[in-house]
């Protein structure tokens, strides 16, 4: 079946058993590989990622790729809307970072928020710590904003003015908060969480509380969360056995069943305004130039397959308090 091996490529990095975190870090390679592809072939610009993911000796499918570009791009609308609403006076929690670079692109952009946190598993935050500290492109950036002559660095953490990357389980919120709050977190501050293919690896339980944490901790916030959607048919039930050979089981996935499942959760937990598209309408909704630029990349035909894929995914997102600012307003 032409789906059996890229589906679950579209996925990123939070289970229960030590088999199942296996299975889940193991997406986060898997995203990580999709994401250095994409860029090496001229999907998006990212002069990091290559610092820190090996380059993937398979080529990725054109519909994995416009996939990715689509994801990046949305996340990356959203962020830049909420720094632009606060003026870039607020914090940035990103849930299940994995090997993201998006600190070093907004300090390029000139978009660095007061401070930026990653959190992930610890094994995860071990790996992307040890290549931080051994790649000067990485560590650089970082002591530039760091005034001090020391900073905080241990095996599964590092803590300076403007960056912090924590190694927690997002299932275990008390120490998920005493681990923010010891790099100085700001309950005070306008605040957004992102979490992509994360809620998902959580039991609804897990995901509800953590949601109603991220709720009730900031007074003015917003949420992002990029996973799964509609996955009650067929394609979706492909995606779902596909995972589970690998040892990777989608404890969540009844959330996942439609965009007003996944706007209910939110509400339900919490948040006061929320929205969500599929990938599919987000992509159609993409400037014409920029389409016609990433589709002659590589041709591509199976367009059923790409519509397939992007209607399985969606880019959600919530806010809370923040009227003054106009986070309503936000949109991709």
């Amino acid at each position: 079946m032409a789906t059996s091996s890229r589906e679950s490529s579209f996925s990123s990095c939070a289970s229960n058993s030590d088999l199942d975190d296996e299975g889940v870090r193991g997406t986060c390679e898997d995203a990580s590989l999709c994401k250095r592809f994409a860029v090496s072939i001229g999907y998006w610009h990212d002069p990091y990622i290559e610092h820190l993911v090996r380059q993937s000796k398979e080529r990725k499918a054109p519909e994995i790729n416009r996939g990715y570009f689509a994801r990046v791009h949305g996340v990356s609308q959203l962020i830049k809307a909420f720094l632009r609403k606060t003026e870039c006076r607020c914090q940035i929690l990103n849930l299940g970072a994995g090997m993201d670079t998006t600190f070093w692109k907004l300090k390029d952009e000139g978009l660095l928020p007061n401070k930026y946190f990653e959190v992930d598993f610890p094994m995860i935050v071990t790996r992307k710590l040890h290549t931080i500290k051994n790649k000067p492109l990485l560590f650089r950036p970082i002591m530039e904003l760091h005034p001090e002559d020391t900073l905080q660095l241990d095996g599964h953490m590092l803590d300076s003015k403007r960056y912090a990357i924590i190694g927690a389980d997002l299932r275990d919120l008390s120490e998920l908060e005493e681990k923010l709050k010891k790099c100085n977190m700001n309950t005070q501050l306008p605040t957004l969480l992102i979490t992509e293919c994360v809620l998902v690896y959580m039991t609804p339980e897990q995901s509800a509380n953590l949601l109603k944490w991220a709720a009730s901790s900031f007074e003015t916030a917003m949420f992002i969360n990029y996973e799964q959607v509609n996955m009650d048919d067929r394609f979706g039930q492909i995606m779902i056995e596909n995972l589970r050979r690998r040892q990777c089981d989608l404890a969540g996935v009844e959330t996942c069943k439609s965009l007003e499942s996944q706007k209910e959760r939110l509400l339900l937990n919490g948040w006061e305004t929320a929205s969500a598209v599929d990938m599919m309408e987000l992509y159609s909704g993409l400037p014409r130039a920029e389409v016609n630029r990433i589709e002659s990349l590589e041709f591509l035909d199976e367009l059923e397959l790409l519509e397939q894929l992007m209607r399985h995914y969606c880019l959600c997102w919530a806010t809370r308090g923040g009227q003054e600012l106009g986070l309503k307003e936000i949109t991709y």
